[in-house]
This record gives structure tokens, C-alpha cells and sequence, in this order.
């Protein structure tokens, strides 16, 4: 038996409505709960008695669009239908029920997004949405504010990123209602100095973004200094390197219409309210896409580092987490999908693989096993009942230190002997884990032991060569995070590549029609 108490609520002084209450006995049992908690949490008084609350109401559907989301979700004139015709009896009753699933659906896709990203991603753990206790609760507090319109605002995600975004979503609504921009031609890689017929072409796209630096009435094919400049720029703000060369990357991102850039946004906008809720104390966040991880601890950013990714055929998940443990001079025992898809096919080819890796072949109980006695060229077939593993060591594939995990799918953070790799300006390279450029400052963060994990014991202990676990000193949320828009160090927004093209499920979703407001 659901409590009233439940949901706390301020008094109410209309008369309960019973066809309200009998009208919610006849709903399906797969009906969401939250709208019959709230009512009876009111003992089944209406809610809609005041014309301009309902206004509010559908003025706050219409701008839903703001955020990404879309007012025919709500069916704006179906409300807009029932406002002018108040009605009594059952007719009131569904009224009643319309505008508050409504504003029920309305406030949940603000906070949390429309689509569930579990339908999208198998490993998808971040934190839920409320249940519908909770999400009453919510409701109720809404209702009952002075300003409804101004309530329902406030539920979107407070974050920068978001408002931002936001501002972008306009920004780029607006151009995409003139139309496309200009066109660069395709041709080979401009470098600065250069002459070429696609000079004006370029700089006329720079130019409809209005590029301060440029002279808009510069018009030679000369690939000049202004320009280099307004293309650094342009490559700075997607995420590219900033280097004025105008190769195949920096081509399809000024080609990208504005019409592109909206549904881009789009769908950044419904992956932060997936993910706002975690995005807020103690944290060690890693920027899958900008290959960036920072660490915030008491509200303040204490440590940032360049990070490698996984490929796009072996893709980082998405995932909030936490650091188990550290271990010092790791042994790195070979993942199953790095044997199946590497490691055997390499030995089937070149025997003296193994050794050229430092790699050994052992049984289940740790005893060395000859890799001139396995069948490797039919090992992907038959099975592989053995283990690849390479001793510990600052030249091994995990470098000198390991940051443990707990989620079930082997993927972990860690130093790398490949440390070159981190001049790269994209670093989707990895197996799935992520490759750490600054480990040892990490490492010392977590133990938070200044007293026996100062940076002279810490280096002690990984120049011993020995391996050893240690346990961390401070508990700190991990979110492995997928995202094509962010921003830069001073507070721009920044559309990224999509190197695993996660936003084309997203939109697909986003544009699927959601099931009735009312059953």
C-alpha cells in the first residue's frame, strides 16, 4: 500500500476530486507511478485550477526546443485544447492528469534526458534517475512554485558545459535558418604559404562565423598570415590541432553545416543530463574525446593530465567507477580480446613474437608453458587454455603503475612504455583502457599519505622493481565520459570529432516518438 507521506507537499484547500482518483484506478499497472503518488499525496485535489499556471505550463513546452528536446513530444496544441476547454466531471478529471504527466515528463526529460541510455550502452552505470517517490516529490515542489515557469528552468542541469551548450544550440539554430555556409573544395592539404584557387573559399567560411581577424575584403588566392591565424583559431574551437594546416579533418569540420552542428549539440545536451547528477564532488573525470582526464578534489581542480583512448574498433566505455588499488610494477596479464585478435595471430605468423615482446606463456597454475609446443595457427579455433603473460618493468605494456578498477570488463587506467604516443594530437590507440601521461602525480593523490607516500617514497617503491598492491587513501568517483562538445581552458564551447559516432544512436533515439502521456 502506497503512503501519502511519501511525498511531503504543502497544504492544498481545494475540494478532493474523485473522478481523479477513479480515473487513475483505471490506468494500466504499467502506467509511471509518479503522477498518481502526487495525487495522492493531495488527497486527489486538483493541481490545473489556475489559467495562468497552465499557460506557464505549455509556454515552458514550447521552449523545450532550447534544450534540445522536442515540444511535439508534449503535443502543444492537444494541450493548448484542453486549456480552453476547462470541462467538469471526467472530462476535468483528464484534463487534470494531461497537464501533470505533462509537467511529469517535462521535468524528467530537463534532468535526467528522454532517452535511457541503458537501451543504448550494456555497460552503462551511471547514476539513475529518481524513482517515482522521489520524482513526486519533485513534482510537487514545482507546482507549488511561485514562479512555474521559472521552476521548471531551474530543473535543467546547472552546469557550465550545459549553459553553454544552450547558448551554442541557439547560436547554431540561427545559422542553420539562413541556410549552409560556404563550401571548402577538396584538394590537397593547404599549408601556410601556399597559393590555391580554394583560398577565397576558405576564407569566405571563416568569415560567416564572423572571424575577427579577418579582412573581409581580402580576396587573393595567398594562403596569408591573417588567415593561418583565423584557421588556428577555427581549429582550436573543434578540438583539432591548432597547427593552420588545412588537411582532411579541418576540411570536413568547416564543412560540417550549421543544420550538423545542431543535432550535435543535441545530442550533448541529452548525454549531460544522463550524466549531470555525477558530475559534481570529489572526481577523477577522463574526457574520452578530448583525451584529457582532470582530478577535483574539495571543489578545486588539483591535477590534469593528456590521456590515450581506445580505438574506435576497441572503444573506452562510458562508465562511473572508482579506484580499488594501485599496483607498483604491474604484471599485465593479456586480455582476451588482445589474444584472440593480436597476440595469437602475430605468433601463428612470427614465432619469436613473444619474445620480442617480453611475453611468456603460462598454464592456469603459473607454470611456464613452451610456445613451440601450441598449435597457433589453430588456437582461435580450438581454444586457448593458457595465459600471455609480460613481467612488470617501466618497458612493459603497463608501464610502472596500474590503477585498479572495479567494473567487470578489464578496464583500468595506467602508466604506458609508449610514452611518445602522447605527442600525438589524436590518441584513440589504446585496447579500451586508458593510458595516463602523468601516473606518479595521480599515484601520490590518491594514497593521500604525505607522511609514508611522499614523492621520494613513492619513487623508491617503483624503482625497487618489485610488484606490490596498495590500497587508496582517498575514496574519489571515476567517470569515464563520452563527449563531443566541451569546453576549452577559457570557458568556450569546443565541437569535437565523434570518434566512435555515438551521437548518430542518440539522435536516432531523440527523434523516436515517446509513448502517450495518457493510457
Amino acid at each position: 500500500m502506497v503512503q501519502a507521506a511519501a511525498v511531503e507537499t504543502s497544504p492544498v484547500h481545494a475540494a478532493p476530486d474523485l473522478q481523479i482518483e477513479q480515473r487513475l484506478r483505471e490506468r494500466s499497472p504499467a502506467t509511471d507511478e509518479t503522477t498518481a503518488l502526487f495525487y495522492l499525496a493531495r488527497a486527489y485535489r486538483p493541481a490545473w485550477d489556475e489559467p495562468a499556471r497552465v499557460e506557464a505550463l505549455i509556454a515552458a513546452v514550447e521552449a523545450a526546443q532550447a534544450h534540445g528536446l522536442a515540444a511535439s513530444d508534449f503535443d502543444p496544441e492537444r494541450l493548448r485544447r484542453a486549456a480552453a476547454e476547462p470541462g467538469a466531471g471526467a472530462t476535468r478529471a483528464e484534463r487534470e492528469l494531461l497537464f501533470t504527466d505533462t509537467l511529469g515528463e517535462l521535468l524528467r526529460q530537463l534532468r535526467h534526458g528522454k532517452v535511457d541510455p541503458r537501451t543504448l550502452y550494456r555497460e552503462w552505470n551511471f547514476t539513475p534517475p529518481p524513482n517515482p517517490y522521489e520524482h513526486a516529490g519533485e513534482l510537487a515542489a514545482v507546482v507549488q512554485a511561485g514562479d512555474l515557469r521559472a521552476a521548471i528552468e531551474a530543473h535543467a542541469p546547472d552546469l557550465p558545459l550545459y549553459r553553454e551548450l544552450v547558448r551554442g544550440l541557439a547560436h547554431y539554430q540561427a545559422l542553420a535558418m539562413l541556410g549552409d555556409w560556404p563550401k571548402v573544395p577538396a584538394g590537397a592539404t593547404l599549408r601556410p604559404g601556399e597559393r590555391s584557387t580554394r583560398i577565397p573559399a576558405l576564407r569566405a567560411r571563416l568569415l560567416v562565423e564572423s572571424d575577427a581577424g579577418l579582412d573581409a575584403a581580402g580576396g587573393s588566392n595567398h594562403y596569408d598570415p591573417a588567415l593561418v591565424e583565423a584557421v588556428k583559431r577555427f581549429q582550436a574551437r573543434h578540438g583539432l590541432e591548432p597547427d593552420g594546416i588545412v588537411g582532411a579533418q579541418t576540411l570536413v569540420a568547416l564543412n560540417t553545416s550549421p543544420a550538423q552542428r545542431v543535432e550535435q549539440i543535441r545530442a550533448n545536451l541529452e548525454r549531460l543530463r544522463w550524466v549531470a547528477a555525477d558530475l559534481r564532488g570529489d572526481r577523477l573525470l577522463v574526457d574520452i574525446v578530448g583525451y584529457h582526464a582532470d582530478l577535483v578534489l574539495d571543489g578545486q581542480p588539483v591535477w590534469e593530465s593528456k590521456v590515450i583512448v581506445g580505438k574506435p574498433a576497441r572503444r573506452t566505455p562510458s562508465l562511473r567507477d572508482s579506484v580499488v588499488n594501485l599496483v607498483f610494477n604491474p604484471k599485465w596479464v593479456v586480455p582476451p580480446t588482445i589474444l584472440r585478435e593480436d597476440v595469437i595471430p602475430r605468433m601463428a605468423r612470427n614465432p619469436g613474437y613473444l619474445a620480442s615482446q617480453r611475453l611468456r606463456v603460462v598454464d592456469r597454475s603459473g607454470h611456464a608453458v613452451d610456445p613451440s609446443t601450441i598449435d597457433w595457427a589453430g588456437a582461435r579455433q580450438h581454444g586457448f587454455p593458457y595465459m600471455i603473460v609480460q613481467q612488470s618493468g617501466a618497458d612493459g605494456s603497463l608501464g610502472r603503475i596500474k590503477f585498479s578498477l572495479s567494473n567487470p570488463y578489464a578496464i583500468y587506467l595506467h602508466d604506458t612504455n609508449a610514452r611518445s604516443l602522447f605527442r600525438r594530437a589524436e590518441r584513440a590507440l589504446s585496447s579500451g583502457c586508458v593510458r595516463v601521461e602523468k601516473p606518479t602525480e595521480l599515484a601520490r593523490l590518491l594514497l593521500d599519505d604525505p607522511v609514508n607516500w611522499s614523492a621520494e617514497a613513492l619513487e623508491a617503491a617503483l624503482d625497487s622493481g618489485r610488484t606490490r598492491t596498495v590500497a587508496v587513501g582517498r575514496e574519489v568517483t571515476v567517470l569515464l565520459h563520452y563527449s563531443t562538445a566541451w569546453l576549452d581552458g577559457d570557458g568556450r564551447l569546443q565541437l569535437r570529432n565523434d570518434i566512435y559516432d555515438h551521437d548518430r544512436g542518440i539522435l536516432a533515439a531523440l527523434a523516436a516518438p515517446r509513448t502517450a502521456l495518457t493510457r
